[in-house]
Formats: structure tokens, C-alpha cells, sequence
């Protein structure tokens, strides 16, 4: 029926009843439903990822309307788990289920933008110098001029621009750099290959063909703990998040798992089921901290203190005074701490800890022709000099000696931890001590700011002859923790 009568104030139309008059048949315009159920409504499902800035790689549906994203929901697809694990789907986070609404956000960057004083100087500089390099030098070379855009960092300001005169800016900003300082004062971060194969390999070839500093990963992101590689030569190597069922007891430190790992919280929260005790270590009671048996709250800036606590606990009691198998193997096997360190000479006759030992600073390279340079030495608990597998020399050297097994030139070897018992002296070796260090905040313990201690020290001669002291790194991380030996040590 035609609804434009019912657009007259003076004709209505008489509404069938029912119910002896209780009732009223109503023909209401509904046209206005179609605006909800359209919304809904798509033309085709896509599989895709949030990928920028997050290596949750969480599989997701996506609806597609007229080529616009419409909205999205979580894949139930995954591969299942073995029957003792939870499945790891859904998977996805808030931020990633509102990625469609901001793919077409007015906060959406899609255009380079640049700091308003920085720009204006550039500007300027580029009427008064037809040399690029030159009018950026005339900016870095005036003290005003850089104060003037520095000290407003961190408080907006950014405007539009466009990428012929911004990358003119950065080529020129280089060029200075490179001739003032050196190629290597010149660092930057691609994107990471998880994110997009093409951005890392564009940013990195050129900062490498530049002689410039690549950053990686870790020196980017503030959430990541540097001391992983730099002790198990990988970049935190872990298994994956459901592995977390197979612990016992967990501490979660430095990472707030439901909002950082969001996909992966589950399997944080259900290993409890299963009786696993777990611990979070935050200033503040954060979301990790509500989903944990324990919370420890140190003061800001004292982790790195209760971390040391820890390990002093852990090296006196099962390394020295009740010795445990299961650490000392661990430490022997996954670890840098059976590797040899030389040592370097003070004025005052003490040393100090310099670089490690390889392979090609001993005569003949202890047989290893394929990249001494990069193969650390150690000892083994037969008093002998070994090439251990697994240091960065095997991993980019022959095919299939990039393990962690205990073997040497393809002989089962046991390393030895300390030299001591097969040390060839004992000597001084300098610490710096920071705690004597006056801070408002913290109480400070008054020492010299340079500790001497004992170490076993075993000498060995280089292949140009020369005598070297060398002692093992996990000497070194006894000394420094200040524990004694019996060694007559005062400090």
C-alpha cells in the first residue's frame, strides 16, 4: 500500500483491531531495519593478520563489502594441539579487532609528516644555500637553530609534507653525518622481516651499502631483555607460549602477558588448572599481577637488585656450598660461562676482563680451519683446550655442527665451568663497583669504585707467540658477585 497518505496530518488510516478492540494490526514503514542489516552484510571472506609492529601473526576473517573492510572475527581453524595442551585459538587482542575501523580513521597516518621548526629552518636554509649538505650543515653548525626544534621534542608539532623534500632533508642530514662524523654514526632501524620482508631488506641494504649502523630488534624496543643474546647468542630462542603448560612454576618479569601477548595469555592463566605456581614481579599491580599466585613489588628502579639477590642465592647455594648437578650442567651446556676470557693488563698490575678467546688466536687454531675467528675456546674437565660446538662460527660454518651438543672435533666433551684446580696462577682481577654511588632514592654502600679480586687465571700461548692470561666467564661472574673462593681474597 502507498504510505503517502500517511504523510498528511488530516488522513489517517483506520487500523484493523483485534482482541474486541484491545489490539491494533499495524503497516509501518520498515525500510529503516535494512540500514542495520546491511551492516552486516559482505560480499567475501579473506584471511589476514594485524602484522604492523606485532609478531602475534593471530589468523582472523575477514568481511569485505564494495572492496572496503566491513568487520572482522577470530579464525577457528587452528591445528590442534596434542591432547595434554589447550588449543591456542581464538587468537587476537582488542587493538586487533578494531584494526578495521582504523584502516579508514582520520588518526590514520598516510602521509610523511615533519616537526613545524625543523621544517621552517630547512626551508630557509635551502633559499640562502643551493647545496642541500650546506644548508644542513648552516642549521647543525648554529647552536640556536638546533636548541630551537630539540627542545620541543616530545610535544607535537608535527605538519604535512612530502617525500621529494623530506628525503632530500634525510639525504643531506646523512651526507653531514658521514663527512663531520663517519659512516658509522649513522644508525637506523628497518622494520623487522616478520613485518615486512621488503621495508627490512630496503632500509637495511642501504644503511649496510652506507657503512651505517643497523639496530636490530632489541635496540629499538624497549620491552625486549639484550642480555638473552648476548648470553645464549640467540634473540630470546624460546619456545612457543603454549609450552608454558609444561611448567611448574612460572615468573612472569618484564612482560605484562595479557596486554603485551594478549593471544597468548590463555595459556598463562589455565596452567594454573593444573597446579603450576606462577609469580609476577611489577612495581604496580598490573593486569599480570591480578592472574598471579604471588606478586612482588619492588621499589622502581630495584629489579635489577632483587635480580642479583637471586642469582647470588643461586651460585652460593648450588654451585658452591651444595653443588647440583642440574644447575651446573645447565650452565656448562646452555650458557657462555666454560668460555675463556683474555685478560689485560693495568698499570697496577692487576688486569681486567677484555675480549673472549678464539679458536684463531692459538697456534694452528686448535684444527679448526672453517672460521677460528668466530669459535670460542674452553676447557674441558681434562685439563685439554676445546672448540666446543655451537658458537657462531659452526652456525655459519659447516653444514650440521650448529647444535648444542657436548662435542668437540666431533668427540663427546665435558666442559669445565672455573680453572679452578687447573689454574696456573692466581691473580687480580678489577671490578667496577657502582654502589658506593650517592642517589636520593637509594641507600649507597660506600667502597672503592674499583674492587680488586682473585681469580684462577691459566696461561696459554698465542700463535704469535705471546703469553695471555685467561680466565673463564663463569670466574669472572663469580667475582663479581663477590663470592668467596678461598682464595685469600680481601674483596
Amino acid at each position: 500500500m502507498s504510505k503517502l497518505l500517511d504523510r498528511f496530518r488530516y488522513f489517517k488510516q483506520k487500523g484493523e483491531t483485534f482482541a474486541d478492540g484491545h489490539g491494533q494490526v499495524m503497516h509501518s514503514n520498515r525500510d529503516w531495519e535494512d540500514s542495520y542489516r546491511q551492516r552486516w552484510q559482505f560480499d567475501k571472506i579473506v584471511r589476514s593478520t594485524h602484522g604492523v609492529n606485532c609478531t602475534g601473526s593471530c589468523s582472523w576473517k575477514i568481511y569485505v563489502k564494495n572492496g572496503l573492510v566491513t568487520w572482522e572475527i577470530q579464525q577457528t581453524d587452528y591445528p590442534r594441539t596434542r591432547p595434554d595442551l589447550p588449543n591456542h585459538e581464538p587468537r587476537g587482542c582488542p587493538r586487533g579487532a578494531s584494526y578495521s575501523w582504523y584502516l579508514y580513521s582520520a588518526n590514520r597516518l598516510k602521509y610523511p609528516l615533519i616537526r613545524k621548526r625543523l621544517i621552517e629552518l630547512w626551508r630557509e636554509a635551502l633559499k640562502q644555500h643551493s647545496d642541500p649538505v650546506l644548508a644542513w650543515a648552516s642549521i647543525m653548525n648554529d647552536p640556536q637553530k638546533c636548541l630551537s626544534y630539540k627542545q620541543v621534542r616530545g610535544r607535537g608539532g608535527f605538519i604535512r609534507s612530502n617525500w621529494q623534500e623530506l628525503n632530500q632533508l634525510i639525504a643531506a642530514a646523512n651526507v653531514w653525518t658521514i663527512k663531520t662524523y663517519g659512516p658509522d654514526r649513522v644508525a637506523g632501524f628497518s622494520p623487522i622481516p616478520a613485518m615486512s620482508m621488503v621495508s627490512y631488506a630496503a632500509g637495511t641494504r642501504y644503511l649496510s651499502l652506507l657503512g651505517g649502523t643497523c639496530l636490530s630488534f632489541y635496540d629499538w624496543y624497549c620491552d625486549l631483555p639484550p642480555a638473552s643474546p648476548m648470553t645464549w647468542g640467540e634473540q630470546t630462542d624460546v619456545p612457543e607460549s603454549a609450552d608454558w603448560y609444561n611448567s611448574s612454576y612460572i615468573i612472569a618479569w618484564g612482560s605484562n602477558v595479557p596486554q603485551t601477548r594478549t593471544p597468548d595469555a590463555h595459556f598463562f592463566t589455565e596452567v594454573r588448572y593444573k597446579g603450576t605456581k606462577t609469580i609476577a614481579i611489577t612495581p604496580d599491580y598490573s593486569e599480570v599481577a591480578k592472574l598471579c599466585d604471588q606478586w612482588l613489588a619492588p621499589k622502581q628502579g630495584t629489579d635489577s637488585a632483587l635480580a642479583m639477590a637471586m642469582g647470588h642465592v643461586i651460585l652460593k647455594e648450588f654451585h658452591l656450598n651444595n653443588p647440583s648437578d642440574y644447575f651446573i650442567n645447565y650452565c656448562r651446556r646452555y650458557s657462555d660461562m666454560p668460555m675463556l676470557v683474555m685478560l689485560e693488563p693495568r698499570d697496577d698490575g692487576s688486569y681486567v676482563p677484555g675480549r673472549m678467546i678464539r679458536a684463531s688466536d692459538l697456534v694452528d687454531g686448535l684444527g679448526e680451519s672453517n672460521n677460528p675467528q668466530w669459535k670460542t675456546v674452553a676447557v674441558n674437565t681434562a685439563g685439554e683446550l676445546v672448540v666446543p660446538n655451537g658458537s657462531i662460527g659452526f652456525r655459519w660454518g659447516e653444514k650440521g655442527k650448529w647444535n648444542l651438543e657436548s662435542i668437540a672435533a666431533g668427540t663427546e666433551t665435558e666442559l669445565s665451568l672455573t680453572l679452578l684446580g687447573q689454574h696456573d696462577v692466581v691473580a687480580g682481577v678489577a671490578f667496577p663497583y657502582f654502589g658506593g654511588i650517592e642517589n636520593p632514592h637509594f641507600r649507597s654502600v660506600k667502597h672503592n669504585p674499583v674492587l680488586v679480586r682473585q681469580l684462577p687465571v691459566k696461561n696459554l700461548t698465542l700463535v704469535d707467540g705471546n703469553t695471555c692470561p685467561v680466565v673463564s666467564v663463569y670466574d669472572l661472574v663469580l667475582a663479581n658477585y663477590g663470592l668467596d673462593r678461598g682464595l685469600e681474597d680481601e674483596n
